[in-house]
């Protein structure tokens, strides 16, 4: 069994780069016409060259597993601002990146937005949402990086969980089947249960992403062990091994909020719980201290486990 750690977007030992910077709209209204596209065309530069920054640290520290920010083209599906050939600009940095990517092996996946809401009520929202997903599918494709994944949660409890769900089903089927093929399902901290999300990604086909964090928040009074070799079995003929997030609360065993890193004592007794399923698992850290989470992570491990054997810098092997 291997368990591999991975982060999310922002390298804090590497000062001054970051794939998120961003043009707001309201800064965009207010640049003359022709500054606009070159405003855009700025931003998206520095956030690519970041990204390949970002990457090429990963790959010298030995991190395989990492989620790119979805900020990663300022305001490309805002629908007041006028379509500017992004794809025509930036074909060769994402090429460039998938490039990256495979050469040193790494997973990588992305979160689009909390704003996007695939079941919502209303239909505006859903097809915003589409045109989020779509953008996200266009960076995998423009990578061609076939196996890149996008974590969604199931999204509104309106009208109760049943309705919400089939709305989420009826619409899981209205999409692009490059789309459906890339989605993957996480549980959330407030409404649906890691039970409930498990019982969706079986009716439709797709894989769930474990929470432990939200889980221990709404597990709807069910251990995890209960639901681990269920959960497993939805990545089953997956490229990549089940994907799970940890993180931490911040005060409080019910927090919500992420602290700054991770408690090493948690993620032991959870991957204790994986042993006897020997099952190889991807584990994303959400803490607030991104890859300085990850090292003290490691630190904290070795520490309180020294007859794990690690295979790398981030990786365990038992």
């Amino acid at each position: 069994m291997r368990i591999r750690l991975g982060y999310v977007a922002i390298a804090l030992k590497l000062p001054k780069v970051t794939a998120s910077s961003q043009l707001t709209y309201s800064r965009y209204k207010k640049l003359i016409e022709e500054e606009r596209i070159n405003e855009l065309k700025r931003v998206t530069r520095s956030n690519m060259e970041d990204l390949v920054k970002i990457l090429s640290y990963n790959a010298e520290n030995n991190i395989h597993f990492y989620r790119i920010t979805s900020k990663l083209i300022p305001l490309a599906t805002h629908p007041d601002v006028i379509k500017w050939e992004y794809e025509k600009y930036f074909k060769i940095d994402l090429k460039r990146i998938g490039e990256l990517i495979k050469k040193h092996h790494m997973r990588v996946d992305t979160h689009p937005d909390h704003f996007n809401v695939l079941n919502s009520t209303r239909e505006e929202v859903v097809a915003k949402t589409i045109k989020e997903f779509l953008l996200h599918d266009y960076w995998f494709e423009a990578m061609n990086y076939k196996e890149g994944k996008m974590v969604i949660h199931i999204g509104s409890g309106q009208g109760g969980k049943d309705k919400a769900i089939e709305r989420f089903v009826k619409n899981f089927h209205k999409l692009p089947l490059s789309i459906k093929n890339r989605l993957i399902i996480e549980n959330d901290d407030k409404l649906f249960t890691a039970e409930e999300t498990l019982s969706l990604c079986k009716e439709i086909g797709v894989p769930m992403v474990l929470d432990i964090h939200h889980h221990v928040c709404n597990s709807g009074n069910h251990p995890i062990e209960d639901f681990l070799d269920r959960i497993f079995y939805t990545w089953e003929g997956e490229y990549f091994p089940p994907k799970v997030h940890i993180s931490s609360p911040k005060e409080g065993r019910l927090d919500k909020r992420h602290a700054d890193y991770i408690n090493p004592r948690d993620f032991i007794i959870f991957i204790e719980k994986c042993v006897p399923h020997h099952q190889d698992i991807d584990v994303m850290i959400e803490a607030k201290q991104k890859d300085l989470a990850l090292y003290k992570l490691v630190e904290d491990v070795k520490k309180l486990k020294p007859d794990w054997k690690w295979i790398d810098s981030t990786t365990i092997e038992i």
